[in-house]
């Protein structure tokens, strides 16, 4: 048996009724005893009640919620789960998303890159080895592709997929990298935290992953997130100049 406290994987949630069962019951059916926090931004739908329901009946030392009220950001739903994890003594802590579009299994290779080989931050990647997209619109893979490549450009940060949501993270870091710090709400968080993972000097490790657009539910990307991406690039790089950044390593 594994240390229990280990490993949590953070599912932020809005309205994923048709998948959240399904993920946390694939999550939790891998080897090693992964833990699963759900935050859930107030979804009508009854995402925090089928939650709830698998807590009280299957899994009640091992899922766990944090219901918050309306919806407050991708951003602010990781802060709130690492800051969860932090305080409940967990050592790896993982994102991902509800809706398959990362596959499960491929938790185990992020886990691995922390616990095996020495990384700091493990990204699932999409573009670490090409291009492993599977059901996107060629316009939407495009965009996507050039967006990554413009941020690790402008950044000069050593990594292919910089949005990627499906990320690992060694306690170390998110103790590190001042939380309170991080400014983007949006799917800019994703690129804001990898740059700060960078500046404070952890290892970044991409693993390969075919990542597959969602099946059921409504995805929840926009123009207006991509927009927030490509200003808060140079948002971040210009105050990278005034900013001293703590050791990590």
């Amino acid at each position: 048996m594994s240390n229990t406290k280990e490993r949590l994987v953070i599912i932020p949630t809005y309205n994923e009724k048709e998948n959240i069962e399904a993920i946390i019951r694939a999550v939790m059916g891998l080897p090693g005893e992964f833990h699963v926090l759900v935050i859930d931004d107030g979804s009508p739908d009854g995402t925090a009640a089928i939650v709830k329901g698998l807590m009280k009946d299957e899994f009640n030392d091992r899922l766990f919620i944090v219901e918050r009220q309306g919806k407050l950001g991708l951003g602010t739903a990781y802060i709130c789960g690492f800051r969860w994890g932090l305080e409940h003594g967990y050592d790896y802590i993982f994102e991902m998303d509800a809706d398959f579009s990362h596959n499960p299994q491929d938790l185990l290779k992020l886990y691995n890159a922390l616990a095996e080989e020495n990384a700091d931050v493990a990204i699932g990647s999409r573009y670490v080895s090409g291009v492993n997209v599977v059901n996107w619109p060629m316009g939407r893979v495009l965009m996507s592709y050039f967006a990554s490549k413009y941020v690790r450009i402008v950044l000069g940060i050593p990594v292919h997929d910089t949005t990627a949501g499906f990320v690992g993270y060694r306690r170390k870091v998110l103790e590190t990298i001042e939380l309170d710090k991080i400014q983007f709400k949006g799917y800019a968080f994703q690129i804001e935290m990898k740059f700060t993972a960078y500046k404070c000097g952890f290892r970044i490790q991409e693993v390969p992953i075919i990542f597959v657009n969602r099946v059921l539910g409504t995805s929840k990307m926009s123009g207006g997130i991509f927009s927030e991406a490509l200003l808060g690039v140079l948002k971040l790089k210009v105050g990278s100049w005034f900013r001293k950044y703590p050791e990590g390593r």
